[in-house]
């Protein structure tokens, strides 16, 4: 197994065991490589959920550029229930799961296949 498989087992272990989620391998693995190099990255691998900037981002880049939805008020809604879900007091919350469960959210899993 490669480094990005090694990270796609700790994604799902994270859906498991943090967010009660049984995870779509399929879908997990394409939302991983959507994620590009930044999954390499200690600091770019993660979302720093307590930073308005960070969350920002998301919503602009993801939840608007790659998934295609409108901006309004149910895109920051849905960030911070999956933020909820995966734990405010859990330090690392990976981008890669952050992502997955907000496709999963918003049912985009269609833009993955």
């Amino acid at each position: 197994m490669g480094k990005r498989d090694d990270l796609i087992a700790r994604y799902a272990e994270d859906l498991l065991s943090k967010c009660g989620m049984e995870p779509d391998m399929a879908l997990l693995t394409k939302v991983t490589i959507g994620c590009g190099p930044a999954i390499y990255s200690d600091d770019a691998s993660t979302v720093a959920a307590s930073q308005p900037e960070e969350l920002e981002t998301v919503k602009k880049n993801f939840l608007m550029k790659k998934l295609g939805l409108p901006d309004g008020p149910d895109l920051m809604d849905a960030i911070h229930s999956v933020v909820e879900t995966y734990g405010k007091t859990e330090r690392n919350k990976y981008r890669a799961v952050v992502y997955y469960m907000l496709t999963k959210h918003f049912g985009k899993d269609a833009l993955y296949r």
